[in-house]
C-alpha cells in the first residue's frame, strides 16, 4: 500500500507547471487528486482563486466526487516583475489577489473538511522570492514573503485541530511562465544561462523536484513536520559557493 492510499488531495494550479507535476506525484503515491485550474482538466475541476463563491463551489465537488478532503496544495500563482515603481495598485492588487487571497480563500473553504480528516495536511508554493532578495521581483517577492508568514501563522492555528501546514519555496523553476519570460528576453540563451548559473547546482529545478517535497510534506509519514519551508533551489539560499 502506498503511503496516500485512501486520501483526497486537491491541486490549485494543477493543469501545468509545478502543480501538475504535483499531481502526478500524490496520484503515484496512491491520493485521488482533482487538479483546480483555471483550465480544466481530465479529472479536474475548473476554479477562479480569486473568486471566494468559485472556489468554495470547487472544494464541494472535490469532497461530493471522493468522499471527502485530506490535503490541500496551494500551488495556484502569477508572476510579476519590475522594481517597487514599476507596477501601478491594480497590478499589486491584482497579483496578491491570486498568491495569496487565492490560498486564504481555498484553505478557508476546505478547513471543515480537513478537520474530519485523519490525515490533514496543506502545503503551500511559495518562492526563493520569499527568503532573498531578487532583482526586479519586488510585487511578486512581497506576494511569496506574505506566503511564508500565512504559513507559519496557519500551522500555529491549526495543528492541534490535526491540520499540518507548511511552504516549500522552489528556486528559480523550469515552469511555462519562465518559458514566457525567456522568449521576451532580448537574448534567451544569454538570459536562461544566467538564471542557471545563479543556482548552486548549476540549473534549472525541474517541477518533479519541488513535487517531491511536496510530497514530502503532505504525506501522513511528516506528522511531526509543521510550519516550516523547504527549500528546492539548488543551494541558493543558504550557500556561497566560489565562483568557477
Amino acid at each position: 500500500m502506498g503511503e496516500f492510499d485512501g486520501l483526497v488531495a486537491a491541486v490549485t494550479g494543477g493543469a501545468s507547471g509545478i502543480g501538475a507535476a504535483v499531481v502526478a506525484a500524490l496520484r503515484e503515491r496512491g491520493a485521488r487528486v482533482a487538479a483546480l485550474d483555471l483550465t480544466e482538466v481530465p479529472d479536474g475541476l475548473r476554479v477562479d482563486v480569486t473568486d471566494d463563491e468559485s472556489v468554495r463551489r470547487a472544494i464541494s465537488a472535490v469532497v461530493e466526487r471522493f468522499g471527502g478532503l485530506d490535503i490541500v496544495v496551494n500551488n495556484a500563482g502569477v508572476g510579476a516583475q519590475g522594481t517597487v515603481a514599476d507596477n501601478d495598485d491594480a497590478e499589486w492588487l491584482r497579483v496578491l489577489d491570486v498568491n495569496l487571497l487565492g490560498m486564504v480563500r481555498v484553505s478557508r473553504a476546505a478547513l471543515p473538511h480537513l478537520r474530519r480528516s485523519r490525515a490533514a495536511a496543506i502545503v503551500n508554493v511559495g518562492s526563493i522570492a520569499a527568503t532573498a532578495g531578487l532583482p526586479q521581483r519586488a510585487l511578486y517577492s512581497a506576494s511569496k514573503g506574505a506566503v511564508a508568514a500565512l504559513t507559519r501563522a496557519m500551522a500555529a492555528d491549526h495543528l492541534r485541530e490535526g491540520i499540518r501546514v507548511n511552504c516549500v519555496h522552489p528556486g528559480t523553476a523550469d515552469t511555462p511562465w519562465i518559458g514566457r519570460l525567456l522568449e521576451r528576453a532580448e537574448d534567451p540563451e544569454a538570459e536562461r544561462a544566467a538564471l542557471e548559473a545563479r543556482q548552486p547546482h548549476g540549473r534549472l529545478v525541474s517541477p518533479a523536484e519541488v513535487a517531491h517535497a511536496v510530497a514530502y510534506l503532505a504525506s501522513p509519514l511528516a506528522r511531526s513536520t509543521a510550519g516550516v519551508g523547504v527549500a528546492v533551489d539548488g543551494g541558493m539560499q543558504d550557500l556561497r559557493l566560489r565562483p568557477r
